[in-house]
């Protein structure tokens, strides 16, 4: 009578298993001659990131089936072995093996995490061909594969195609579409899911945050607190980054709260979005206490305070954390590197920005970017040391873009420099004819000077050329509720209250004269 395979988690109860572990216990299994489940083997060792044993062990067997090979591909894909997933997928086809609609979801996600379009293409032809490309798990895997790598046409139709798509098939499309801007399809897709979770939640509260829509987002926050589902760590970081976005102290404040609430212990990621957001509404205090109640501080918390005393003009605070930083034995990254330049050019603080990017230059040049050039000719420029700003940008190891032509025009401005701005501005429009911040610079640098022909012929380009300025926005919040208006805006419920208002104020102000400064 054949003996029942041998599971090999059943050797390991009260301790994870090192590699040494796993062989012995392999090897005494095989030894004693008992049959042993290869797909645990396979996952013991991809638990212990000996892949080469897995894959060996793998590829020397041929009594695999579907279910176990599926485990397999999964395994790999979850622990970043993409390309081993595909070669997997191919010897078991080789082997016969028909593959179900698991094997399928778990390869596409390789592909997705890969960015390969082609194999994801090549894998819903596949499962067409098979008849489970309408398969829910199927259909969902390949909605969110396509909508990841922004191809929603094929999203959609993938959509379409699932017989009863489930909330992760509506919660991908929906991402999708937000990660293009189409928020008005991704909240119609929204309201008209069947069954909603936190994760979809999650995403429109999240995705409307990122692109600006921050009403939107404190308001979704609402609706899903009224319907009864429970916010979590990931919900948090959203919504208090819509607050941040229109500077919303009090709202901010209650979300804060609502965390403690829900949360209890707050995770790393919701006190890094209490830190800049505290640091938007000018509560530097705020985030410092933030950020000294983490234990496990990670190079996210760090660049966040950072940040946040640089936005707040609080160069030398800036300069102290980074020192910090480094004592505590994280390395800058590239984003700590740039704030850090940042704080310094504004704070004024040329001498300690400069020697900031001297030393990564020489100690960790791979993670110097372009933007860090641009922020140190910024770091000169505002301090007038245009000069030294202009060899700098000759001695570049590469082909200066706009974005450094700009920081070298902002201090132009900032200095009044005329000339400076008239030359720089001038050699913008010159790489970019449709950059409509040097068309506005150039009318208003001719405006004060009263050279009014200039200025008709700079506004009659812009007309030509169909350039508008993105409208300005502004907010007030009054008791957790934040009113946002725009230049002409009518929208708001008491319009008529609030011209009436202004007219009032204007009455009064008549005959008293502010004095306006260049530019």
């Amino acid at each position: 009578m054949r003996s029942a395979p041998c599971n090999l988690s059943n050797t390991f109860t009260a301790f994870r298993p090192t590699l040494l572990d796993t062989q012995k216990a392999h090897a005494v299994l095989l030894k004693s001659g008992i049959p042993i489940e290869g797909s645990d083997v396979v996952h013991r060792y991809c638990n212990c990131s000996a892949f080469q044993y897995a894959r060996k062990l793998f590829d020397e067997r041929f009594d695999w089936d579907v279910v176990s090979a599926t485990a397999i591909i999964g395994a790999f894909a979850r622990r970043g072995r993409h390309r081993d997933s595909f070669s997997i997928l191919s010897r078991l086809l080789f082997l016969g093996i028909r593959p179900n609609q698991f094997t399928f979801g778990a390869t596409l996600h390789s592909s997705t995490a890969v960015g390969d379009l082609n194999i994801g293409k090549q894998l819903h032809a596949f499962s067409t061909k098979l008849g489970l490309h309408s398969d829910v798990f199927v259909g969902s895997s390949l909605v969110d594969h396509y909508a990841k790598l922004g191809t929603i046409k094929e999203s959609q139709f993938a959509f379409e195609d699932t017989h009863e798509p489930n909330v992760v098939s509506y919660t991908a499309l929906m991402s999708g579409y937000l990660k293009i801007d189409r928020f008005h399809e991704a909240i119609q897709l929204f309201y008209e899911m069947p069954m909603r979770n936190v994760i979809s939640w999650n995403a429109i509260i999240g995705g409307c945050s990122q692109v600006g829509l921050s009403e939107e987002s404190v308001n979704l926050f609402n609706a899903m607190c009224r319907e009864g589902f429970r916010p979590n760590q990931s919900t948090f970081p959203c919504v208090i980054s819509a607050a941040a976005n229109i500077a919303a102290l009090g709202m901010g404040r209650s979300f804060h709260a609502s965390a403690i609430k829900y949360l209890g212990q707050l995770d790393v990621f919701v006190v890094n979005s209490l830190i800049s957001f505290y640091a938007k509404c000018g509560c530097l205090h705020d985030s410092i206490l933030a950020f000294e109640r983490i234990e496990d501080r990670n190079i996210v918390s760090w660049n966040a305070m950072i940040c946040s005393c640089a936005q707040n003009g609080r160069g030398e605070e800036a300069l102290e954390f980074y020192k910090r930083m480094q004592r505590s034995g994280l390395k800058p990254n590239s984003v700590t590197l740039l704030v850090v330049l940042f704080g310094c050019s504004h704070a004024g603080l040329v001498d300690d920005g400069y020697a900031c990017f001297s030393i990564a230059k020489v100690e960790q040049p791979d993670i110097l970017r372009a933007e860090h050039y641009a922020c140190v000719v910024d770091l000169l420029a505002r301090s007038r040391r245009f000069g030294e700003a202009e060899r700098f940008l000759q001695e570049l190891p590469f082909e200066p873009g706009i974005g450094f032509w700009k920081a070298l025009l902002g201090g132009g401005r900032i200095h009044s420099n005329k000339d400076l701005v008239k030359t720089v501005a001038n050699r913008i429009l010159a790489l970019d004819p449709k950059d409509i911040s040097s068309y506005v610079l150039l009318s208003n640098l001719y405006s004060a000077a009263g050279n009014w022909q200039s200025v008709s012929v700079i506004r009659r380009q812009m007309k030509e050329k169909g350039m508008m300025r993105t409208p300005g926005c502004s907010w007030i919040e009054i008791r957790n509720k934040v009113h946002v208006f725009f230049n002409g805006d009518r929208r708001h419920a008491q319009t008529d209250e609030i011209y009436m208002v202004l007219a009032t104020f204007l009455d009064t102000s008549k005959g008293q004269y502010p004095t306006c400064l260049w530019p």
